[in-house]
């Protein structure tokens, strides 16, 4: 049964984003809520487990976008940026830009 439920979520999502044209992380959610009532879960516990879920999640992409937007702007201020686009226009050419 749990199997049943897992391909029913899948095939919710897809046909929410492939058909009916739905934002991907509104589908997600869409469908989390679907997989967890039809698994069982209580409205309140689908929600906070959502909840969690998602906050875990954005708690952890916080973490590398803002490293990642430190390290682009060390990049960019240190002059870095221009020497790589510089070198790779060199070796590519400008047709390739």
């Amino acid at each position: 049964m749990p199997l049943l439920v897992v391909v029913l979520g899948l095939t919710i999502l897809l046909l929410l984003i492939i058909i009916f044209k739905v934002n991907a992380f509104v589908a997600f959610t869409i469908s989390s809520f679907i997989v967890g009532i039809a698994g069982g879960m209580q409205l309140t516990d689908v929600a906070s487990s959502v909840q969690k879920g998602m906050g875990d999640t954005l708690g952890l992409l916080v973490m590398i976008l803002g490293f990642g937007a430190m390290l682009g702007k060390l990049v960019a201020d240190s002059g870095a940026a221009q020497r790589i686009t510089t070198k790779l226009i060199g070796f590519f050419g400008k047709k390739y830009m």
